[in-house]
């Protein structure tokens, strides 16, 4: 009898408090700054009783506003926060002993309050629900499709199954405790010539998710391949204590060891990742992180990576970005950045070149300041100065060769080379713009430096080092890309080009690249589910070519005989990938 009274004074408790964040909220809009809105709302359990304590996290939905707000709800159950900026906002809210909730496209704009109602739910009331109502059908799996053009890099676009019920924000920190596996079988290598990464030979591939806790994960992946008589194997983890979210921390660890014919294992590599957020203040973001990265080639080598990134939101559509990163363009922190599946971390070393009979990694220091601006609700130009310099410059090519200085790739009949040391300053301009929920495009300018034959020839000195007959040169390009998915077929694709202006034997603005998902020159990914998927077992084919029209190719002469050099070659990848 007390506990049904309890729940009856609950009931009447809640109109009576959401009147008085009416009441409250259109006092607090007479003095309220105009340039702010204001947002009220209440938390209740499924019998209608307002909860204390409960954890109200706000997040802008928007590309600038990245700075998620946290609030308390007080004895009454009630949160308030009278200086949001204007936008769309997600609201994810947790409490002890319930599950986790979130609402999705709660709009605040200047002048005028938003109210909402929140309730929570337990296990046991969503079963009574379930028994309750048969007819009404829903999907524990929450899988999210996510297509790149670039290895190792961000996604571009995330697209989740209709027949799925899942939340449609990316920064849904909520999971659920249904683990998840993938079975991927491919063959090809985006990136030959490099005994650090996957090869260009048949590959398994086997991913598990493992949910830890409301909200964290942990992932393991495992590959095995084998071509030309030489297994390789890879092994990677990945923790997210608090989920995918892009401020939540991550760990990673990615152990790679390859055979290449003398019967021991000749590479080994182990790379430790720590990535973490820290709020400053209202409008102030700081991204941080390091690498710890050890390889057995010869010889043993090993870097301490660390990696910065600070970002201001000056206003509602201006946000400004500071970054300094040590190593390559995989290892820049980005804000954007969510774990989908631990097998891209099995791609994510470091190219391993030798030098002086040395192992040497691929890596140096990027400097970056940039601005990013809302142009309207689903456009943003942003640009950026960076300043770029190595002393391990990584160059690829084809050839017969007999320096050791060539690390030879017995899976691709290609070569990693250290040109040496390199610096140069450059500059990027970048409009984007989403042209519907399925639909992308990016056009992007960039002048920067990049490795060529000294004097604009492609013949260097027969009598000279290869690392002597290369110097900086400075390069336009100019890339666009359309990613989208198609309605009738599922289609998922990513159609990219960058021209350049000049021959370049290393990437022109490589942290462009991976920020924005572009390859040199042609390139195309696609991904398609395949008729006879049931339940939450699914299965897709996949295919990506690499520099589909073979552009960028520059024969060198040196002491060491002709050579093939490229900035990118051509390649393909392509499979099958199974999800279960």
């Amino acid at each position: 009898m007390a506990r049904a009274q309890h729940e009856a004074r609950g009931r009447f408790l809640v109109p009576a408090l959401l009147v008085a964040c009416v009441l409250a909220s259109l006092a607090g809009t007479c003095v309220a700054d105009p340039n702010f809105g204001r947002l009220d709302g209440v938390v209740v359990n499924p019998g209608g009783t307002p909860q204390m304590g409960a954890t109200v996290k706000l997040v802008a939905e928007n590309a600038v506003s990245l700075l998620p707000t946290q609030l308390f709800t007080n004895q009454h159950g009630v949160f308030t926060d009278a200086k949001l900026l204007p936008g769309i906002y997600e609201l994810q809210v947790t409490l002890a002993g319930y599950l986790p909730s979130v609402q999705h496209n709660i709009r605040v704009a200047p002048n005028v309050t938003t109210i909402v109602k929140v309730e929570l739910t337990t296990v046991f009331a969503s079963l009574d629900r379930l028994r309750s109502s048969p007819q009404q059908t829903s999907s524990s799996d929450d899988w999210k499709w996510v297509l790149r053009t670039a290895a190792g890099t961000r996604p571009i676009l995330q697209w989740n199954d209709p027949q799925s019920n899942v939340y449609s924000s990316s920064k849904d920190t909520a999971s659920n405790d249904v683990p998840r596996a993938q079975l991927e079988l491919t063959s090809g290598s985006d990136q030959p010539g490099s005994i650090s990464n996957l090869p260009a030979t048949p590959a398994t591939a086997f991913s598990y998710d493992q949910p830890l806790g409301p909200s964290g994960h942990l992932l393991f992946a495992a590959q095995m391949s084998y071509g030309q008589g030489l297994p390789t194997a890879g092994l990677a983890t990945v923790w997210e204590p608090a989920g995918n979210a892009p401020d939540a921390p991550v760990t990673k660890i990615v152990v790679r060891q390859a055979w290449l014919g003398t019967g021991d294992v000749d590479f080994r590599g182990e790379r430790i990742s720590q990535r973490d957020t820290m709020e400053l203040g209202d409008r102030v973001l700081l991204r941080y992180g390091a690498d710890m990265i050890a390889a057995q080639f010869a010889s043993d080598t090993r870097s301490l990576r660390p990696t910065a990134e600070l970002r201001f939101l000056v206003s509602p559509k201006l946000q400004a970005d500071v970054m300094a990163v040590s190593g390559t363009a995989s290892d820049a922190v980005s804000g954007e950045e969510t774990s989908v599946s631990a097998l891209q971390e099995l791609d994510s070393f470091p190219v391993l070149m030798v030098r002086n009979s040395r192992p040497v990694l691929a890596g140096g220091w990027h400097e970056e300041a940039g601005i990013q601006y809302k142009l309207f609700k689903h456009a943003s130009l942003e640009a950026a100065a960076f300043h770029d310099e190595t002393s391990d410059a990584a160059v690829f090519g084809r050839g017969i060769v007999t320096n050791p200085d060539f690390l030879e790739d017995p899976f691709s009949n290609a070569f990693a080379y250290d040109a040496g040391a390199t610096g140069s300053w450059g500059a990027r301009l970048a409009y984007k713009q989403k042209l519907s929920p399925d639909y992308e495009i990016a056009a992007i300018y960039a002048y920067a430096g990049a490795l060529a034959a000294e004097a604009e020839t492609p013949d260097a000195p027969p009598s000279a080092e290869l690392r002597d007959a290369l110097a900086t040169q400075y390069r336009h390009s100019l890339a666009a890309r359309l990613a989208g998915r198609t309605h009738r077929t599922g289609t998922q694709f990513a159609v990219s080009y960058k021209w350049i202006s000049g021959e370049s034997l290393t990437r022109v603005d490589s942290f462009g690249e991976a920020a924005n998902e572009i390859d040199p020159y042609l390139s195309i990914s696609i991904r398609q589910m395949l008729p006879g998927s049931v339940g939450n077992c699914r299965w897709e084919a996949l295919a990506d070519f690499r520099n589909l029209l073979g552009q960028g190719y520059v024969p060198v002469s040196s002491q060491d005989g002709q050579l093939l050099l490229m900035s990118a070659a051509r390649t393909f990848r392509g499979g099958l990938n199974f999800q279960f």
